[in-house]
């Protein structure tokens, strides 16, 4: 029959024109905000050009005159196509609406999707009015049309008469619902059973244990059931359509008084907000008999407080809590009590959603109402309960296959027995319910997929025949039959739709539209202690944000993903930096306590032992005792908190929420929270290591190694006590950071510890070396200060004692030590530079002192013609280098690589190269420095053998002159001089060594013939007769014996050969006699 046909076309009407709504919607709000923005809005509303021709065509609208108005649009003339071209999408966006409009009109019944209709259609016409630039838009794209084509566009009057019509929306609709008033107040008046349950205060929820598992163990495993429940929505926006009702039906003026004190301002669509008081108040107090209605909705307003809403987010925080963990512990609760949990999903959004509009829309009276400092901990539970029924799908699936056969195939199967009259057609849609439900078993869970949509439909379709009123089963005289579809259109979802269903119930994008409040509630989380812990909830709710897309608006997925993009990156990048700043503060406090325990601070407590001892009174009576270190442990009770306890306490809460999800997935993109902490950590560390050095370029001041080497492992000890709240690996920081810490600069072009400590020793501490204000003392193998007029800002042993090269080997690593030993090297390579050119100056003569050592009346005469310069000066500080270096390979020997040692130090003597860097690498001593041969053999290459063979010779015939400087005087006590001449043993056999390596000389020939040369020269002046000439002679003899002991290719037997032992002995004896009685 017509009636039945009709009847089953309404189900899928319905569905597609609610699903075609909500795409109207988005659409038409997409075009409200680019016309509110000035880059967005269509170029042509703010064209100076075509000013006067918009003002014209909105003056006129909907009219349209061509004709006698050439002058005003003229300008429309040139721009016709392009704007027929780009107001297209808009001008039949408002033609879709239009047509929207005229199907609502033909469809009216079933109660949910027949109010969600009605809502729709209002919110589209509501939003529309609110697009101020509508009438400029149509009448532009219809004059271009008219201009192009010569007659209107076939569908601009009719559109033209709707914007014109609906200039007062909801005034225009009251009149237009009218005839649907009956149907529409009945259908509102059906839900007196259901909304005001929905509607109670968190009291009557806490004293009927809403949403407890846990209040009646023995019904724990019982189905859940209830009642569907509805929003205000419905209520409010349709009783002002059918305001009749309101006069004449006490229960509908009941239910409307109700849902206004609910809320004072409904949500149209997304951030677009209705304030419903004003809105009622402005419709009623012009029309007559409704002085009564207007009163009831300024009481209303006046109640309308945000207490109760409060009230009941602080229930819902501990129900949510509850339920969440309950379902942890035992999963398997989801499948009876699933029902419990889409409820809980329902009314936590509610709260949250009816905050965040009312936050940002209400003049606050009360602003504890509309501020909550707690919503990411019912924020978090939300996305616990969202987790735990997408980890856990399967097991609810398999629950309702078992429970949808065994369970509702037979109850359905023996109500549909009992009805007294069921048609042919009724009758065939149940028995194929009732054999699709009993067709089901669990192994089809394992291959097939469940597809239950087509037996919704059907319900949907069966409610829409025998809900007309010649329909001969009648749904509203059976009762329990419509209770269980929909208690099994409920379970089918549980099987085939969960992921939908979690959108309907829990779905949170319209954060995406409130990104400044959204940004606020994050910000005060992670200020609240306490609320850390749930911060990662900003960023879960940032995966709702492409659920709030639609089909018929692709052009706005771009823009809302990569809000949701930024957002989500915002947000994780702000948990984790200050996650960071937590543990720098943590690092700072354990830097302290580390300092506290450095040898330099036990002088004052050793001072105070010994004074005690010997029953010495020293400083003032009363002088407090300096605390210890380790009073900071010491707590008289548990309540003390300390602010390091605090730090702590901190650093776990927000770690909770760093850790809670491995990633997570926005917009097709990955996101991992603990990834932002590992880079923000590998950043920090590297700043605070490079920080801790507290370099000053200006006064040339630097952290002691030992002490940065301390703050450093203080701070790594902190950095792997991170493990313990995150799951990161903190190895790979301390590889990436370290490893950087060893070059020159970090990946980000930053100078590094390597290059602050190789400038400082290269720059202050042994520039101060060559200007006599540092000598090296061999007996403490340390660089010390000499007394000087001008005291020096640091003291040079501090720095370069055994104990402080070790501290820099081990900040440095071989990498590091190996650029300290390069920089060292080019310091070198340019002494030796200079040398060479000494040389040449005097090629001639010194290649005739050469030939001539045994001739002592020529080597005279030849040496007076020499221009020296600074020759032993500039080996001095070639050795004073050497030496340094020498520290530093023994300190890396010391703390590195020293397994190499057994398979490097029994190598054969005529080793290659590349073993002699390995060994150099390791810190090991080597006949030959690699490094010293690398620098040297970069030089000009010509001539240079005769050059290196004469330099030996000019460093051999000059070294009598170190006998008349008065701070050549050797110290038994440093094993040295003063002056550092000492170093020259060093420099003579280490440049030898790497020059005749280079040019493939004999080494030992070459220093044989420096031995023969130096020794002839300084027997010399044993015969000089002027004491100021030889004032320091035993102390320059000693010279030769340290050149022989340090050298590797001369020996004891050829020195005596050259130079008479007795000599040595004697020179000996003097110097040490000479000490004694200096220091008598």
């Amino acid at each position: 029959s017509a009636y039945c046909l009709n009847s089953f076309k309404l189900a899928e009407k319905l569905t597609i024109l609610n699903d075609r709504g909500v795409g109207m919607l988005t659409r038409i709000y997409n075009i409200k905000k680019a016309c509110g923005d000035p880059k967005a809005k269509p170029s042509y509303l703010i064209d100076k050009n075509l000013e006067s021709a918009v003002k014209f065509i909105v003056r006129k609208f909907p009219a349209v005159e061509t004709r006698n108005n050439n002058q005003q649009l003229a300008a429309l003339q040139k721009e016709k196509s392009e704007i027929l071209k780009n107001l297209a999408l808009y001008y039949f966006t408002f033609v879709d609406v239009m047509e929207f409009k005229v199907k609502f009109t033909v469809n009216f019944d079933l109660t949910k999707n027949y109010l969600d209709l009605v809502v729709t259609y209002t919110t589209l016409m509501m939003l529309l009015s609110r697009i101020e630039e509508r009438k400029a838009i149509i009448g532009l794209y219809n004059y271009a049309h008219e201009m192009t084509h010569g007659s209107s566009d076939r569908e601009y009057p009719r559109l033209g008469q709707m914007i014109v019509d609906y200039e007062n929306p909801l005034k225009r609709m009251m009149e237009e619902f009218v005839p649907h008033g009956k149907s529409l107040s009945d259908a509102l008046i059906s839900l007196q059973m259901v909304y005001p349950r929905r509607n109670l205060s968190a009291d009557q929820w806490r004293n009927a244990q809403l949403l407890s598992l846990i209040s009646a163990p023995s019904t724990m495993l019982n189905p859940a059931q209830s009642d569907t429940v509805s929003s205000a929505h419905h209520l409010l926006i349709g009783f002002i359509l059918c305001h009749g009702a309101l006069n004449s039906d006490p229960a509908a003026l009941s239910l409307w008084k109700l849902a206004l004190q609910s809320s004072s301002c409904l949500c149209l669509f997304r951030d677009e907000v209705f304030h419903i008081h004003k809105a009622a108040e402005d419709l009623f107090v012009n029309l007559r008999g409704y002085n009564k209605r207007v009163n009831d909705i300024r009481e209303c307003k006046e109640s309308a407080l945000g207490s109760m809403h409060r009230e009941r987010r602080k229930f819902l925080r501990s129900a949510l809590k509850e339920l969440a963990t309950v379902l942890a512990d035992q999963p398997g609760l989801l499948g009876p009590k699933a029902l419990f949990v889409f409820m809980a999903l329902s009314f936590a959004r509610d709260e949250i959603i009816w905050l965040l509009r009312h936050a940002d829309n209400i003049q606050k009276k009360s602003t504890d109402d509309f501020i909550d400092k707690h919503i990411a901990e019912l924020i978090f539970y939300m996305e616990e309960l969202r987790a735990h029924v997408r980890k856990y799908g399967p097991v609810m699936q398999r629950y309702y296959v078992q429970y949808l056969s065994g369970f509702d195939a037979v109850v359905l199967n023996e109500l549909v027995q009992n009805l007294s009259v069921c048609p042919e057609d009724e009758s065939i849609i149940m028995s194929s319910f009732v054999n699709t439900m009993t067709s089901l078993s669990v192994k089809q869970e394992d291959g097939e997929v469940f597809d239950f949509r087509g037996m919704r439909l059907d319900w949907f379709r069966l409610q829409a025949y025998t809900s007309v009123s010649k329909a001969s089963l009648g749904i509203a005289d059976h009762r329990e039959l419509g209770k269980m579809m929909n208690t099994i259109i409920f379970h089918t979802k549980m099987v085939d739709s969960l992921v939908e269903m979690l959108v309907e119930t829990s779905d949170l994008s319209i954060f995406c539209f409130y990104s400044r409040a959204f940004e606020k509630m994050f910000q005060q989380c992670l200020e609240l202690p306490s609320q850390s812990r749930y911060s990662i909830s900003f960023p879960l709710l940032c995966t709702h944000f492409m659920s709030c897309t639609h089909e018929l608006c692709p052009e706005e997925r771009h823009h809302i993903g990569d809000r949701s993009l930024s957002l989500c990156n915002m947000f994780l990048d702000e948990m984790a930096k200050q996650a960071r700043n937590l543990i720098t503060d943590i690092c700072t406090e354990q830097c302290t306590l580390s300092d506290q325990l450095l040898p330099k601070h036990c002088a004052k407590t050793i001072s105070q032992a010994v004074n005690k001892k010997s029953k010495k009174q020293t400083g003032k009576k009363g002088e407090p005792e300096r605390e210890k270190p380790g009073v900071e442990s010491m707590r008289k009770n548990r309540l003390l908190v300390t602010n390091l306890d605090k730090l702590h306490t901190a650093l776990s809460e927000l770690c909770f929420s760093i850790n809670y999800v491995p990633n997570m997935v926005v917009w097709e993109h990955t996101f991992t929270p603990r990834e932002y902490l590992t880079s923000h950590l590998e950043i920090r560390f590297t700043k605070s290591i490079v920080g801790m050095t507290m370099y000053n370029q200006t006064t040339q001041e630097i952290a002691k190694p030992s002490e940065l080497l301390t703050s450093v492992r203080a701070y790594m000890t902190v950095l792997q006590s991170v493990e313990n709240y995150v799951q990161i690996d903190i190895t790979r920081v301390f590889n990436n950071v370290l490893l950087q810490q060893t070059q020159h600069l970090d990946s980000h072009g930053e100078p590094t510890i390597t290059s602050l400590y190789t400038n400082w020793y290269l720059e202050t501490l042994l520039r101060q070396v060559s200007n006599g204000h540092i000598a090296y003392f061999p007996a403490m193998k340390a660089f010390v200060n000499l007394p000087t007029e001008n005291e020096l800002t640091f003291n040079a042993e501090e720095y370069s004692d055994i104990s402080e090269m070790r501290s820099l080997s081990e900040l440095l690593g071989p990498y590091g030590m190996k650029f300290l030993s390069e920089s060292l090297m080019w310091h070198i390579s340019s002494q030796v530079a200079e040398l060479k050119k000494l040389v040449v100056e005097n090629v001639e003569v010194l290649t005739q002192m050469r030939t001539s050592f045994d001739k002592p009346e020529q080597m005279v005469a030849l040496f007076k013609k020499l221009t020296c310069g600074y020759v032993l000066k500039r080996m001095t500080i070639i050795g004073v280098i050497l030496s340094f270096r020498s520290l530093a390979q023994e300190a890396l020997r010391d703390v590195r690589l020293t397994f190499l040692s057994e398979s490097v130090t029994f190598s054969p003597s005529q080793v290659a190269m590349n073993v002699y860097e390995l060994s150099s690498a390791a810190g090991l001593p080597c006949e030959i420095d690699p490094a010293l041969v690398v620098a040297l053999s970069s030089q000009n290459p010509e001539e240079e053998y005769k050059i290196a063979c004469l330099l030996m010779v000019f460093v051999a015939v000059s070294m009598p002159t170190l006998a008349s400087n008065v701070m050549s005087q050797y110290s038994p006590a440093i094993e040295g001089h003063c002056n550092n001449i000492h170093c020259l043993a060093k420099a003579i056999n280490q440049i030898a060594a790497a020059l005749f390596t280079i040019h493939k000389g004999s080494i030992e020939d070459r220093l044989k013939e420096f031995l023969a040369l130096a020794s002839s020269s300084l027997l010399k002046i044993g015969q000089e007769t002027d004491k100021t000439t030889t004032r320091n002679r035993e102390s320059v003899y000693l010279l030769l014996d340290m050149i022989v002991q340090e050298s590797p290719f001369l020996t004891m037997d050829l020195l005596e050969s050259c130079f008479p032992y007795v000599l040595l002995r004697n020179a000996y004896h003097a110097v040490y006699k000479q000490s004694v009685s200096a220091s008598a």
